[in-house]
């Protein structure tokens, strides 16, 4: 019986009962938040991985220069402002005073300017901001100033849409390809890290000498208000006991609700169901351009001609249709920036025949496709599996490997061979809030080895990405994204399986929780 089928069966068995219930202490203490996140803290750096579970724990601890509000506009976070001269060169930040570290040591613009260019190392909004940058200069213990080559206007929207996480100096300077060691921040709850238990539980507390900011919260901006004194992230694989967990009070919150299991979920009336991502995730198939197959162009375009994203979108949400869409192209469905260019390569009828008869004539020599795909993530190991009957359909051979999401963050960043530790095909999902143009869609980025997913060399794109930020308004700006999509589907740095919606299930009596694109733990409070 397959796993869809048998947890709708089970549904009520497993919530209505204790079977598989963790062994937890009968409910939580007030002032203590239970969630469980939907797959382990695998690495507690956010600039070395863009796991979403690192970028969730990372807005627990750290402060960012700036937020995005719930309008997509930057606004000041652990700065007051910043003040810019005429020609748009020079701009100059003033951090907010009264703001501390973890270990009791104030923040400096000395930690802000070493963050600021370790996160610019690897992020993909930060990378096309550094072609523009030419100095990057401490003022003060507050200020710093960023001196330009050209006039860069977007400058605070690539500071507030990647969350540039402010950390020590002796920490920041470790090289962006390194892991860090120690996690320090100023965010309103510090990691209690001779606690944290890899697989099991990771501890936060709350950190009394943060000073929110006097502004009400919007998705990372505003006044972030600590109402628990501590919050434990209980780590359980398997989503169906973390919700029987959730039913008898031993966790508050868990991250995804299995769909399968929304309608005895929607019955209880302990229980709420909420979203934290009203963007939803866009489904990713990333392929490995560095090793055969994928190398080979040709042979990507016939995988692309062959997918069906329905296929993808009903293995994730079953029948809770309502919760998926097909047709997504390479920017998030209604944002500005989607558009039908291309897009019949993706949503036209599709071909089998055809599509193996190209992989034939593409030169296709039989090497194996190793697929890496995570056992303790539900919605990418349903992907996996689609993908793994796809191309095994149009005569691609295939090496499925099963491993936990931890297992595939540190594989896929691996550029050797398959035989080597490497891959050639990996399923992961992306927020739609970081799929929405050009400059904060990182699995689009196809500038070789410093690509996010795949290393794709694709300079056509590049080219495009930098005019887009050029661009003298909206209509420009949505001709070169509509050009880019057209290059996509014909070059194929990635290929989109689709759009889902996650539901978040809570204990009725959290209030506050905010739509921030993923669980912030700040304004939450019970009662």
């Amino acid at each position: 019986m397959q796993r869809r089928h048998f947890l709708g069966a089970a549904a009520a068995g497993v919530l209505g009962s204790r079977l598989g219930a963790p062994a937890l202490a009968q409910g939580a203490p007030a002032g203590t938040l239970r969630f469980v996140p939907q797959t382990d803290l695998a690495t507690p750096d956010p600039v070395w991985t863009s796991g979403t579970v690192v970028g969730t724990h990372a807005l627990l601890i750290y402060d960012t220069l700036y937020g995005l509000d719930s309008a997509g506009q930057p606004r000041p976070q652990a700065v007051e402002g910043h003040q810019t001269s005429e020609d748009g060169l020079r701009w100059t930040f003033t951090l907010r005073e009264g703001l501390f570290f973890h270990d009791g040591e104030p923040v400096r613009a000395q930690d802000a300017v070493p963050s600021l260019t370790r996160w610019a190392r690897r992020n993909t909004f930060g990378q096309l901001l550094s072609k523009a940058i030419e100095e990057v200069r401490v003022l003060d213990d507050r200020r710093f100033k960023i001196r330009l080559s050209r006039p860069f206007p977007l400058l605070p929207y690539a500071l507030g849409s990647s969350n540039v996480f402010i950390m020590p100096e002796r920490v920041a300077r470790t090289s962006a390809f390194e892991k860090i060691t120690e996690y320090v921040g100023s965010g309103p709850y510090r990691f209690v890290q001779d606690e944290w238990v890899s697989g099991a539980r990771v501890t936060y507390a709350r950190f009394d000498r943060y000073r929110p900011r006097q502004e009400a919260p919007d998705r990372t901006t505003g006044g972030k208000v600590a109402h628990f004194d501590r919050v434990e992230w209980i780590i359980m694989p398997d989503p169906a006991t973390g919700l029987a967990a959730l039913q008898t009070g031993e966790v508050d919150w868990v991250e995804r609700g299995v769909l399968d299991l929304l309608g005895p979920i929607r019955r209880d009336r302990r229980l709420q169901v909420s979203d934290v991502n009203p963007t939803g995730r866009i489904g990713i198939l990333a392929l490995n351009h560095l090793h055969p197959p994928f190398d080979n162009p040709a042979i990507r375009r016939a995988v692309l001609s062959a997918l069906s994203q329905a296929d993808y979108v009903a293995a994730v949400v079953g029948e809770e249709t309502e919760f998926g869409q097909a047709g997504v192209g390479y920017f998030t469905p209604g944002s500005p920036y989607a558009s039908e260019a291309g897009l019949a390569a993706l949503t036209g009828p599709r071909d089998l025949a055809a599509a193996r008869a190209a992989v034939k004539a593409a030169g296709y020599r039989g090497e194996k496709a190793l697929i890496i795909a995570p056992s303790d993530v539900e919605y990418i190991k349903a992907m996996s599996n689609v993908t793994n009957s796809l191309l095994q359909s149009i005569g691609i051979d295939t090496d499925y490997r099963s491993m936990d999401w931890a297992s595939v963050l540190a594989r896929r960043a691996n550029k050797a061979a398959s035989a080597q530790g490497g891959w050639n095909v990996h399923c992961t999902g992306w927020v739609g809030y970081a799929y929405a143009d050009p400059a904060v869609n990182a699995p689009l980025r196809s500038d070789g080895p410093n690509a996010t997913l795949g290393w794709p060399d694709i300079p056509e794109i590049e080219r495009l990405r930098a005019a887009w930020l050029d661009a003298p308004g909206l209509a420009a700006q949505q001709e070169i994204t509509r050009q880019i999509q057209e290059v996509a589907v014909r070059e194929v740095p990635f290929i989109p399986t689709g759009l889902w919606r996650e539901p978040t299930v809570l204990r009725r009596e959290l209030t506050g929780l905010l739509p921030a694109g993923a669980p912030v733990f700040w304004n939450i409070r019970r009662g």
